[in-house]
């Protein structure tokens, strides 16, 4: 029985912590592909010599990003602007991270 309720005392422990080590990572994660879509987004406003491009302008099989990869159900914005912040929201259902350009 002791070994019961200890067991559950270091789990009680544990899981808050895994849990804010996993939001850091995803964050971390989505900061990258935020900076990622930056680059991209400057490339193509030199390359074109516009200020507003579409995702679809900055990632595909032939464009500047190749894939972007979710990590957290995260939902990224359809248009960037020359000068803009990167809002991305709903990660992990409930953060916002804001990544200035």
């Amino acid at each position: 029985m002791i070994v019961v309720v200890i067991i559950g005392l270091l789990a009680t422990m544990a899981i808050p912590a895994f849990q804010r080590v996993t939001n850091a990572s995803q964050d971390k994660a989505v900061l990258n592909n935020a900076r990622q879509l930056s680059s991209a987004a400057d490339q193509y406003f030199l390359e074109s010599g516009v200020s507003t491009a579409s995702v679809t302008d900055l990632v595909g099989p032939t464009q500047y990003i190749k894939f972007l990869n979710s990590v957290a159900g995260e939902s990224y914005p359809s248009n960037f602007t020359q000068g803009t912040t990167i809002t991305v929201n709903s990660v992990g259902g409930t953060r916002t991270i804001t990544y200035h350009m």
